[in-house]
């Protein structure tokens, strides 16, 4: 079996990330998968928002992730996602206002059923997600 797996990320912009890896943890639509050199072929959707850790070498890495599909195949994994973020491009000041937008839906929400709920819901994961990258990042 080999050792290292190709990860590549790509957004509509352009490729995040191109490497290999020992593993890959991706937030799949229906829960967390964990990848390997040499799993089995599959595709899935990703969560609207998540966290995707991959380790090379053993040391951990992190990106936030939204929307999109994640391809396996035996020796590739492809990543084609809606927005991915590494931690040091996090714009931390734009995701606590994205942050306290979200809780601002949520709260009207309880009392306009024409406020999205499922959404804010998204957004609000998503900015806790770039806020806690970003953090970890920093430190």
């Amino acid at each position: 079996m080999p050792e290292k797996i190709l990860l590549e990320i790509v957004t509509p912009e352009r490729k995040i990330l191109e490497t290999e890896v020992d593993r890959v943890e991706v937030p799949g639509f229906s829960g967390e998968l964990g990848i390997l050199p040499g799993h089995t072929e599959l595709i899935s959707q990703l969560k609207p928002a998540g966290l995707l850790t991959y380790y090379l070498n053993e040391v951990k890495e992190e990106m936030a992730i939204s929307d999109g599909f994640v391809e396996v195949k035996p020796d590739r994994i492809v990543v084609l996602a809606d927005k991915a973020e590494r931690p040091e491009d996090i714009d931390i000041a734009r995701a606590l206002e994205l942050k306290e937008t979200a809780e601002r839906q949520l709260q009207k929400a309880m009392s306009d059923p024409d406020i999205d709920i499922a959404r804010a819901t998204t957004d609000l994961e998503r900015a806790s997600i770039n806020i806690q990258l970003a953090e970890k990042a920093r430190k």
